[in-house]
């Protein structure tokens, strides 16, 4: 049996951090949850979805609770799961639920499906024995509101609105050096209904495969035109996590693209980069924990 050095990475999302330190405090407790996992023999699809799961929770994080809100004042979200074998288990514009990453791996796990959509996905969480959640928080409303009111956006010229971005995201190799990635996004403030987000698409904001596996953040319209994800695992075949992730990001700053990305290739090597001013994440490899919250935030 082939015993592989554990390792774990997560991201808070790209853009704008108001606050580094609830960024890093968040991105603490999930990573050392997840990476229990991975020292308990868990799976590296167990450990992110745990850890991405905690990130839901926290009103912090722009996934789960505290979701950006739509145009309509909605809250709808997207989360997936992938495993290096390719199975894929994905959710888009999923509301009403407190963890859609659940709600994504129950779609790997319990259906003959790999993405479900809208009121598809609300049936299957109900079914599943999802409660009905209120994810909205004040401050999610308050952001929409000063959209409306200053109706600007660097994202969606044409919407309208002050935009903020972000996603959380976690990628693990376990003893078994198996690798997985787990991606949520609660989308950007002012977005049409209906929008999906690159979380929730294979190769764009998530994608998984025997040389590694990747997570992005950022603005996911860019993230799909890269492929951002099936991007740089695909260069993962032939160099370092570091390098690949290095190559990615200088693609997308030369396109004058917001992103950013976490991975961990199947050699447990870890990588990070962004082309956005704001940054947190953080891993942990050998027992030891590195968190990094990088941006102009307190």
């Amino acid at each position: 049996m082939r015993t592989s050095p554990l390792g774990m990475v997560c991201h808070g999302g790209a853009g704008a951090l108001a606050d580094r330190q609830a960024h890093s405090d968040g991105l603490a407790v999930a990573l050392e949850e997840g990476y229990r996992l991975l020292r308990q023999s868990g799976s590296a699809l167990d450990a992110v979805v745990k850890a991405v799961s905690i990130m839901e929770d926290n009103p912090v994080f722009n996934c789960g609770t505290g979701s950006n809100l739509t145009l309509d004042g909605t809250a709808e979200m997207d989360a997936a799961v992938m495993t290096q074998d390719g199975r894929f288990g994905g959710v888009c514009c999923v509301t009403d639920v407190r963890n859609p990453i659940l709600v994504a791996e129950k779609v790997l796990t319990d259906t003959d499906h790999a993405l479900l959509c809208g009121a598809g996905a609300n049936a299957l969480a109900r079914r599943m024995g999802f409660e009905k959640y209120d994810v909205k928080t004040e401050r999610s409303s308050n952001r929409l509101e000063t959209l409306k009111a200053e109706g600007k956006s660097s994202h969606f010229p044409r919407l309208g609105g002050r935009v903020k971005t972000g996603t959380a995201g976690a990628v693990a190799i376990d003893k078994h050096g198996s690798l997985a990635v787990a991606t949520s996004s609660g989308g950007i403030t002012g977005r049409m209904p209906g929008r999906v987000s690159d979380a929730a698409i294979p190769g764009a904001g998530t994608y998984a495969a025997p040389s590694g596996a990747v997570s992005c953040t950022g603005h996911g319209e860019a993230i799909i035109q890269l492929m951002l994800a099936h991007d740089t695992v695909g260069r993962m075949k032939t160099m370092p996590a570091s390098v690949a992730a290095t190559l990615a990001v200088s693609e997308a700053r030369r396109r004058k693209f917001m992103v950013g990305l976490v991975g961990i290739d199947a050699r447990g090597g870890v990588c990070f980069g962004h082309s956005t001013p704001d940054m947190s994440y953080g891993y942990m490899i050998a027992d030891k924990l590195f968190m990094f919250a990088e941006g102009k935030g307190k």
